[in-house]
Order: C-alpha cells, then structure tokens, then sequence
C-alpha cells in the first residue's frame, strides 16, 4: 500500500452567480448528495490521501453546512477561499501537511469525476511530472470576430478540454504559486501556473463524466450521466 503522501485541495470557494438560485452550487444536491461531498467523499476513499482541505467561502468556514461531516473528520480541514481561484488554492495548500509530497487540486464543481481518473494522475505525478486529466477536443472549432462572423477553423488535433483533478509535485507547485503571486499572474488553473515556470505537465486521459457544473441546465446533465460507465 501506497504511504498516505497525497493532499488534496478542493476549491469550493465560487459565489455561483450561474447558477441563477443564490445557493452555492457546491451546497446543491446532485445524484443523491450535496456536489461538494462527491468530492470530499471520493478521495477520503483513497487510502493514499492524508488530508483533503475544503477551500469554502469565509462565512462558511465557521459554520460549515452539516452533511461536510458524513466524512473522515481526521483528514479534513477548511480554509478560506481567496479573492482568486489562485488565492484559494495557495490557501488550501498551506494548510496540507508536510507530508503530502503529492498535491493534487480538484474543482467542487466536477462532482462525478470516477475513480481510475484519479489513479491516472496520481501515477503520473508518482513518476515524477505534473498531470492533469483532459479530453481532447472532438467539435470543429471556429475563431470569429467581434461580430460573429467566422474568421478560420481551428485545428484540433493538439487541442485538449482541460479537467480536474490536477496534480503536482508539491515542491513544483509551491515554486508555481510563488511566482504567480510575484507576477500578479492568476491563470485559469493551476496547470498554467506551473506552465508559466517552464515545467512540462502531461495529459491524461479524463472521463466525459467529470464534467463541470456551472449553470442550472449543467445539473441535468450530471444527474444524466451518473450511472454510465467510464
């Protein structure tokens, strides 16, 4: 068995202003319980994490909803959300034990993620490279211009849809994180960060089911692809 050197941060720290409601769609319930207790639940599974820290907005962090708990008390910690999705997870990461050698960073938002893409990044990062799950891009992509028109096809065949969870050295992302605090670079994820620094992050195969819950329409099609195979 592998030793328990993995720490896992989970940003849950969006206002969801998409969602249309005022919930916090991380609170929303989605295929049988709240999205952020997907997450929570899936890699407190694994007896190779040590400590999974929840990034949650401040006015939570004191008082948590109560289902945050249906978990392993001991290996869970809150944090405050940043102003930043950067912010937040320089903010979860500080709080991970010394002992995570292994971080990897995942979005509340991709309640469904399966397991074996978690095994897939977590072996990449074991090797010794960053990695963060993708798909890649199977839609004919346009460029258009600022009155719609087309401006040229895109090519695709290099082009990968970018998922979470992604995972780090954590010597590597530290590194990442110092200098995008220095730079003032914030990036869209964390993958961009390390790529900022000039170190290589590879892909690994992701899964149709991590996909990103972002507006209400988005719920219907997590409850949907719940019980399909990966």
């Amino acid at each position: 068995m592998s030793a328990a050197d993995v720490g896992v941060v989970i940003v849950a720290a969006g206002s969801s202003s998409r969602t249309g409601d005022g919930e916090l769609k991380q609170f929303k319930w989605v295929a049988g319980r709240p999205m952020l207790l997907h997450s929570l639940q899936l890699f407190q599974s694994r007896a190779d994490v040590a400590m999974v820290v929840c990034v949650l907005p401040r006015e939570y962090v004191g008082d948590p909803p109560p289902w945050i708990f249906q978990s392993d008390g001991e290996r869970l910690l809150l944090s405050v959300g940043g102003r930043t999705r950067a912010e937040s997870v320089r903010n979860g990461m500080a709080d991970l034990p010394e002992a995570c050698r292994v971080i990897l960073v995942h979005d509340a938002a991709r309640p469904l993620v399966p397991m074996p893409v978690v095994d897939r990044v977590v072996e990449a990062v074991r090797a010794g490279t960053s990695a963060i799950a993708a798909l890649p891009v199977v839609d004919t992509l346009k460029e258009v211009d600022a009155d719609g028109r087309i401006v040229r096809t895109v090519p695709r065949d290099a082009l990968w849809r970018a998922q979470t969870p992604q995972g780090f050295p954590r010597d590597v992302l530290v590194r990442a994180h110092r200098a995008a605090e220095d730079s003032g670079y914030d990036g869209t994820d964390d993958a961009a960060l390390v790529e900022q620094i000039g170190e290589p992050v590879l892909v690994v195969r992701g899964s149709e089911r991590a996909l990103k819950v972002t507006e209400a329409a988005d719920f219907s099609r997590a409850e949907a692809m719940h019980d399909l195979a990966d």
